[in-house]
């Protein structure tokens, strides 16, 4: 079988350690063919060449705050049939190349998009959703377990994660890749609006899944508290200029700014603002939106070529395996764990403690997933709050929850 040449690219900036973590799960990535194209900061650039597989990753130095030139100097630099994209504080599932790259066999389909995991690894912070001609999205039902093809009508467009998202390269060059006037937010959906304006297929497949942490940047803390809406604003004022009806914007964007309002409002009531931020973040709202009307729009030509040739990333074929451990015994099987991670092992911990507790999954510094809990407790939170059940089935039973998108299983 013929496998598409894959690039991922990995934007950073200000966040070396999670960068760190990401790279981590990324060379757990089980495909065959794929390299790893980060353009980061002098930080990020470091902990990079401090990886023990530096040697195969393509570095491009870029230190902007503008996600849009950023993630097309990747572009530029990458060299594979398709370009993935994942944010430096997310991490990817072994399979998910695997899943996500699967739809584009058929010619016809332009981008791919995953589902996206919340903090505690189990809940899903990010699915499928269309855009409608504002550029605000809906949700959208869709098979759990299989890729769906999708043609949006007329002034839609199929909405991609921008931290779970790929393109066959030469669209994005067709298209010119991000538009640079969105220094931040919005730079994807743009890209969803160009795509399906030009009569482009979007498949979204379930099975392709990342975990994103939310990590604090210049734009949010840790807690996802705002601290600047300046880029939101200008952001949403040039999306108004290339896609929003002249009769409409003022209409729309009243009620973006009321939301943006109910938004911090809700943050100061659970004591994470305080009054007199929640009115200077409404003026920098404000002042981004005076700004994004000016900024420049001439459309981007980029270079049909990659700047350098492709560079097959040293992934190494690797079995994934499940250890089961206890409170008491955890600390001991976790360095168990990360022995066999050093030796080629793809590694799932599962600690269960004897409560009803909800259950928390996350890659560790050591490339471990650990996955903590009780063994009444819930994982996936639809289940209900405690059901009885034996130990080896609970396993059992967390095992085939992520059998494809970790390996385990077999498609």
């Amino acid at each position: 079988m013929n496998h598409l040449s894959v690039s991922v690219v990995v934007v950073s900036r200000g966040r070396p350690d999670a960068l760190k973590r990401c790279l981590l799960g990324i060379a757990q990535l089980q495909y065959p063919v794929f390299e790893v194209v980060i353009v980061s900061d002098p930080s990020g650039i470091k902990a990079a060449q401090n990886l023990p597989f530096a040697a195969g990753l393509k570095l491009a130095p870029f230190d902007k705050p503008n996600i849009s030139a950023a993630r097309n100097l990747g572009i530029v630099e990458a060299a594979g049939d398709i370009v993935a994209f994942i944010d430096d504080d997310a991490v990817p599932e072994p399979q998910w190349l695997h899943h996500l790259v699967a739809p584009a066999a058929q010619r016809d389909i332009a981008a791919m998009g995953g589902f996206v995991r919340g903090r505690n690894g189990i809940s899903f912070q990010g699915r499928a959703r269309s855009l409608d001609r504002f550029g605000e999205p809906h949700a959208l039902e869709l098979e759990k377990d299989t890729p769906t093809i999708l043609h949006p009508p007329k002034g839609r467009a199929i909405k991609t994660e921008g931290t779970n998202m790929a393109f066959r390269r030469d669209v994005l060059i067709e298209l010119g890749g991000f538009d640079p006037a969105f220094h931040y937010f919005l730079d994807e959906t743009d890209l969803n609006m160009r795509l399906a304006r030009a009569g482009h297929a979007t498949a979204l497949v379930p099975l392709a899944e990342v975990h994103h942490g939310f990590a604090a940047n210049r734009m949010r803390s840790a807690n996802r508290v705002p601290r600047d809406l300046f880029d939101i604003g200008a952001s949403w004022a040039v999306f108004q200029r290339k896609h929003v009806l002249m009769s409409e914007r003022a209409g729309q964007w009243a009620r973006l700014r009321a939301s943006e309002r109910r938004r911090l409002l809700r943050h100061l009531v659970a004591g994470g603002l305080e009054p007199r931020s929640v009115r200077r973040l409404m003026h920098r709202l404000d002042l981004g939106f005076t700004e994004g009307g000016q900024r420049d729009l001439t459309p981007l030509k980029l270079p049909a070529h990659p700047a350098a040739p492709f560079k097959a990333f040293p992934a190494l074929p690797r079995e994934s395996i499940q250890m089961s451990s206890r409170p008491f015994t955890f600390r001991k099987d976790l360095k168990i764990a990360a022995e066999r991670v050093k030796n080629g092992e793809i590694v799932t911990l599962m600690t269960l403690s004897m409560t009803a507790m909800y259950h928390q999954l996350a890659l560790n510094e050591d490339g471990v997933w650990v996955q903590r809990g009780g063994l009444f407790g819930k994982s996936d939170r639809t289940q209900p709050l405690c059901r009885m059940t034996t130990r080896s089935r609970r396993l059992e039973k967390e095992q085939r929850r992520v059998a494809r998108q970790r390996g385990f299983g077999k498609d």
